[in-house]
């Protein structure tokens, strides 16, 4: 029997964002403001073509994340399994160092005011968080930005050397977009399978991914796993961290900050329904190019009997249920089929996808005599858009160029169409028919990602009373974690023995956790000071006998 799950999913309408960072902004001031996090984003927005943050991360013959096909034909971590983690587990080089992310800089800004009376203005020099001693600013989270493949920095895009016979860095062909990035949640995760204390873990109610900061020690094989580079090591408390996906919001059926704070309209969040018992099959098809139908293969149609029906035997709540047969996720991707996943040649099996931009063409046809709104000249201009399709066949479908075509086709086809409707002209089928969809479905696609109404955007369940233990306390929560699945089994991971349940430490504890100046207390529990979630304050009691009782 199907063993069906549900999953918490995004997509972002990149034709639509204009990389004003207010995501990033917003994510930061509710999850990263704090110390040991100075040069964390959860949420980033990078140009491209560019280096992306941390530089590079996109190399995966360099970085080694996500999975690979071993030569029984089976996932294997790209990083090397449990032997190569027992072997290297107090030494780490495939990680990234803050050089590669940059190092977080504040300006000495008492000093305008505390300055003496002089000839020349005082100047607010750049100090490094870390260190605090004066530093020199050579790259940070968004360096890249707006360049749009300047010579300097372009030819070190791991995606632009792919295609480097296709797209000139010339003045004349300059093309950019905007490509923001969270964490993927994926469907499975070599964060997790990487993780040798089982403190990364796949919420099995929701899917979120995330990290129990009691159990993280520091070992930051999770940032090597991920190819994504999505997972950041908290310098001051030695613990793993990442995109929570606000799952303190979500839980009561509001969107991410990310996502209520976007000044496009771009992000979508919903459910999705998936075949557990086929996750694995599906990363492990040969073809990389075939990866995207595999995954999308795994997905399950919300208005199936026979999918309802499984979905109530594994307790999935009906309003859930019905959440999965509105979400705008299952629409963008199946019935209007414009959103594809980032690299799904990791084998991830990532759940943030996109709509890839369908760069100005209007004003290029209009320029030179043609109509810029008529479906014929749109769909002629389709392979000559200024953002080569090679380029973005790379990053959304293993560089398969077919799906990132028939995406542009179709929002090609909208705008084609909807300029008849919007000038109450007679409305042209043909032009619907040509991409397969009618003109229904297609005013329907145009409702959802133009206007993009709050509830299309966002169909959040809220989470479940009577699951609030599953919420709390969680033995296991990876999706993967059975018998003949990729995770980590043996010495490493869930696997090992019966799992102890563990608290999920929630946004609120963590901060106060870690911005309190109050010492931390022993374990009580066990009459010992657990130093590994020691946050380095003080001296907790225990730590040392105590000198009055000595006396």
């Amino acid at each position: 029997m199907t063993r069906v799950m549900a999953q918490l999913a995004m997509v972002m309408n990149l034709d639509k964002c204009i990389g004003c960072h207010t995501c990033s902004v917003t994510c930061k001031q509710a999850w990263t403001n704090r110390a040991g996090m100075e040069y964390v984003w959860f949420n980033n927005v990078e140009t491209r073509p560019g280096q992306g943050y941390p530089r590079t991360y996109q190399d995966q013959e360099k970085w080694k994340g996500g999975w690979e096909l071993g030569r029984n034909g089976r996932l294997r971590l790209k990083a090397g399994g449990r032997l190569r983690k027992l072997l290297t587990i107090f030494a780490n080089p495939l990680m990234p160092s803050i050089n590669d992310y940059y190092e977080p800089w504040t300006y000495d800004y008492d000093r305008l005011f505390s300055a003496p009376v002089s000839e020349d203005t005082p100047v607010a020099r750049p100090r490094s968080l870390i260190t605090g001693e004066p530093t020199k600013i050579r790259w940070s989270a968004n360096w890249d930005d707006n360049l749009a493949g300047a010579p300097e920095l372009a030819p070190a895009d791991p995606v632009l050397r792919k295609v480097s016979g296709e797209v000139k860095l010339e003045f004349e062909r300059a093309f950019m977009f905007y490509l923001p990035r969270i964490c993927e949640h994926c469907l499975n995760p070599s964060c997790v399978a990487s993780c040798p204390s089982g403190a990364m873990y796949k919420r099995s109610e929701d899917g979120i991914v995330l990290v129990d900061q009691d159990r993280c020690r520091g070992w930051r094989m999770c940032v090597t796993g991920c190819p994504y580079k999505k997972v950041y090591f908290n310098h001051r408390t030695g613990k793993a961290e990442k995109c929570t996906f606000c799952y303190p919001r979500v839980e009561v059926g509001i969107p991410t900050v990310c996502a209520e704070t976007c000044v496009g309209r771009l992000r979508y969040i919903g459910l999705i329904l998936y075949d557990a018992d086929r996750v694995a099959e599906a990363a492990s098809v040969k073809d990389e190019k075939a990866l995207l139908e595999a995954q999308k293969s795994v997905m399950l149609d919300p208005h199936d009997p026979e999918v309802i029906a499984a979905a109530r035997e594994s307790g999935i709540p009906e309003d859930w249920l019905e959440a999965a047969k509105r979400s705008p996720i299952h629409k963008l991707i199946f019935e209007y089929g414009v959103a594809l996943p980032l690299h799904p040649e990791y084998r991830t099996m990532p759940m943030v996808w996109y709509i890839p931009p369908l760069s100005p063409v209007v004003d290029v046809l209009t320029n030179t005599g043609h109509d810029g709104e008529k479906a014929g000249n749109l769909f002629g201009a389709i392979d000559a858009l200024r953002i080569p399709i090679g380029y973005l066949a790379e990053i959304f479908s293993a560089g398969d160029p077919e799906p990132v075509r028939a995406v542009l086709r179709r929002l090609a086809a909208m705008r084609s169409y909807m300029r008849d409707v919007n000038l109450g002209r007679d409305r042209d089928e043909s032009i619907a028919a040509e991409v397969g969809m009618t003109g229904e479905t297609i005013e329907e696609m145009y409702r959802l990602l133009a206007i993009a109404a709050y509830n299309e955007r966002y169909v959040i369940p809220k989470a479940h009373a009577e699951q609030g233990a599953k919420l709390e306390e969680l033995a296991t929560g990876c999706s993967l974690d059975y018998e003949g699945g990729p995770g980590m089994g043996g010495p490493f991971g869930e696997a090992s023995g019966e799992p102890a349940p563990v608290a999920v430490e929630n946004f609120h504890a963590l901060k106060e956790r870690q911005d309190t100046d109050v010492l931390g207390r022993a374990d009580e529990l066990r009459g010992r000071v657990n130093l590994l979630n020691w946050d380095g304050k003080g001296m907790p009691d225990g730590l040392f006998p105590n000198r009055k009782e000595e006396s």
